[in-house]
């Protein structure tokens, strides 16, 4: 049985298989080969997930502090609570619920 091989592939035989060598090495064994390229699109989308959480905690953040800053006493209150400051000779409770947030009298 004989294989049909096109003309064009028999007069260019040498520009095609340093071509097809040429994409063989690019594709496999080149420093940014198909599997790098995988691997960095991947650590990408994994940063990029990243940065929506520090986006989301920055704008959390940033709303505490304009409750805070304009109250002397939510300010005291905050310190209190998040960092467990406390006067000379006082004792600090702070009283959580199972989500960990601070359980306190709305009045």
């Amino acid at each position: 049985m004989k294989i049909y091989i096109p003309a064009f592939l028999h007069k260019y035989r040498f520009y095609v298989l340093t071509t097809f060598g040429l994409l063989i090495w690019i594709a496999f064994f080149d420093g940014s080969n198909f599997i790098a390229q995988f691997r960095l699109w991947q650590k990408y989308r994994e940063l990029e997930n990243e940065k929506e959480y520090y986006v989301d905690a920055l704008k959390k953040v940033k709303q505490e502090e304009k409750e805070v800053m304009g109250n002397a006493d939510a300010m005291e209150k905050f310190a209190r609570e998040k960092y467990l400051m406390k006067k000379t000779g006082e004792t600090v409770f702070v009283i959580v619920d199972e989500n960990n947030q601070s359980v306190e009298k709305e009045e």
